[in-house]
């Protein structure tokens, strides 16, 4: 496909559904050729075709982030069936509701393994590649809980409050080598994501929440990422606050 990516490869981890899906589409329907990387391997397989179908390029590489061999591999393999890797969109994620009291500590555990340390796997393998080629693009998905701290979502919040530094450090640490590390921070989006939620209380309220009138679509966090990845080499978007028009203060 020709388009404003043309000759760029990414990956897309969370790419079975929600933001993570969308951006896969929007970056292939720009020329990018695009790894998918999630653990639900059917829904990979289905996005790649649906990629195809419209003319572009796309591989689905099944993972879980939070694993370290996986997230690395992720990177690795998008090099090796796509060779080389361009834009990097840290995309996977989950959330649960539970302060430290409340909610036992695999819990907290699983939000930050996924969240936080999953971006960091994916990110530490790619620095190398891209400073190889001497540009590159990381782009991590947070949420206004990240500037925000919500005590009933408390592993939530402590993994996106931990983006925020990792995103800002690794940004300092890499932007000589040409690469360019930014931050997206959506309000309410209407996504799966209220569906591993345990309590099934505060699973309905998420869910009514990212269902509301006035919540943004994934594929308006797509064109977010999109613009961020096609903005000329000197300019780095380094965060990028997104929210609803409608009742903002509430999302």
């Amino acid at each position: 496909m020709t388009g404003i990516l043309a000759g760029k490869v990414a990956l897309v981890t969370g790419a079975s559904s929600g933001i993570g899906e969308a951006a896969a589409l929007a970056l292939a329907e720009a020329g990018a050729a695009v790894a998918l990387s999630a653990r639900r391997a059917e829904r990979l397989e289905g996005l790649v075709a649906r990629i195809a179908a419209a003319g572009g390029r796309a591989v689905a590489i099944p993972g879980d982030v939070s694993s370290e061999a996986d997230a690395t591999a992720a990177v690795e393999e998008t090099i090796a069936r796509l060779g080389r890797i361009d834009i990097l969109v840290n995309s996977a994620g989950v959330i649960q509701a539970g302060g430290v009291e409340s909610l036992p500590l695999d819990e907290w555990r699983r939000v930050i393994d996924i969240n936080l340390l999953g971006t960091l796997y994916t990110c530490k393998a790619a620095i190398g590649p891209m400073k190889a080629q001497g540009s590159g693009d990381i782009i991590n998905i947070s949420s206004t809980a990240g500037r925000r701290a919500a005590g009933i979502f408390g592993p939530y919040s402590t993994s996106k409050f931990g983006l925020t530094g990792l995103t800002e450090g690794l940004r300092q640490e890499v932007g000589g080598a040409g690469i360019r590390v930014s931050i997206v921070e959506p309000g309410a989006t209407a996504t799966e994501v209220a569906g591993g939620i345990s309590d099934p209380t505060m699973r309905a309220a998420m869910s009514q929440h990212v269902a509301k009138d006035g919540a943004m679509q994934p594929e308006d966090i797509a064109s977010a990422i999109l613009f961020i990845a096609a903005l000329p080499p000197r300019v780095n978007v380094s965060q990028m606050l997104i929210r609803p028009t409608i009742d903002t203060a509430a999302m």
